[in-house]
């Protein structure tokens, strides 16, 4: 038996996966494969790097330390050539870069002790390309690269962009990989906001998210009979914006005790199709589907 862990892309919300990964790893239950989609891309190469309890642990303190400015830095002079086309991009991706840097335990994919795959998007034919090899910074920059915001990363003539905007959550490569058991780490979405977010950037990422949901919920639907496709529950309600890194302590600790909570139940490995549809929380905290 193969198992894989595959991991989505929303932001800050990645905190929300680090929550997940400490309650599987003190279950024992440790992939032979990662793949990764944008900040799903980073905490799978985290994994990839220092598989277990030990590295589940480190990677929250990391998280806890993170600020915005570590990922989404303001640089109004760079934010400018972006506004009137003098440049791709709104925010620098070295300050992500250097993070990277400083955290990952292997220079290339295929030197980490777990076989990673890092999904990303070519810009110009809109071909999803999943990296096993080469520069690891590069890899996950280029994954986590949202189109517009980050820069495009160039590998081997290729543009390379967020592999969300093609497949965010992607279990049909762990699939093809050979994996028979799939842990899908989805890092849900902003489903309790009070109103719509303020800035450019997390109305950006909020609608991001919002497709994510959406395809995770088809996929999931799709690959259920041809697989044990196991999905964590994401957290909900969720007040938190994908670009707010000011509760991910608290974004840890709920994914982890909701982890922990559906791990031990009887029906952990039943199908989430049915709870995964786009829905708002009302202010007085029901639960209710938009209007079509």
């Amino acid at each position: 038996m193969t198992t894989a862990f595959v991991l989505s892309g929303g932001g800050s919300l990645g905190a929300v996966q680090v929550g997940m990964l400490i309650a599987l790893a003190e279950r024992d239950i440790v992939p032979d494969l990662v793949v990764g989609t944008s900040v799903g891309a980073i905490n799978a190469a985290w994994v990839a790097g220092r598989p277990g309890l030990d590295g589940a642990r480190q990677l929250a303190e990391v998280w806890r330390s993170v600020r915005r400015d570590d990922v989404f830095p303001v640089r109004p002079l760079v934010g400018f050539l972006g506004f009137v086309g003098r440049s791709d991009h709104l925010v620098p991706s070295e300050p992500l870069r250097a993070l990277l840097r400083r955290h990952l335990t292997y220079s290339r994919l295929e030197d980490a002790p777990l076989p990673v795959q890092v999904v990303t998007t070519e810009i110009t034919t809109g071909i999803e390309v999943v990296l096993s090899r080469g520069d690891a910074v590069d890899a996950i920059a280029a994954s986590a690269a949202i189109p517009g915001i980050f820069p495009a990363v160039q590998i081997e003539g290729q543009r390379l962009v967020d592999g969300g905007v093609t497949d965010n959550t992607p279990i049909s490569h762990a699939i093809g990989a050979g994996a028979t058991t799939i842990y899908a780490l989805p890092t849900g979405y902003a489903c309790a906001l009070h109103g719509a977010p303020s800035s450019a950037l997390g109305m950006a990422l909020q609608a991001i998210t919002l497709l994510v949901q959406q395809r995770l919920a088809a996929d999931v639907a799709h690959y259920r009979d041809d697989v044990d496709l196991r999905v964590l529950p994401a957290l909900c309600p969720l007040a938190v914006s994908p670009v707010d890194f000011s509760h991910t302590g608290e974004l840890i600790d709920r994914a982890h005790a909701s982890a922990a909570r559906w791990l031990d139940s009887a029906d952990h490995s039943r199908n989430q199709a049915t709870v995964l549809g786009l829905h708002r929380h009302e202010p007085h905290g029901e639960r209710s589907r938009p209007a079509p």
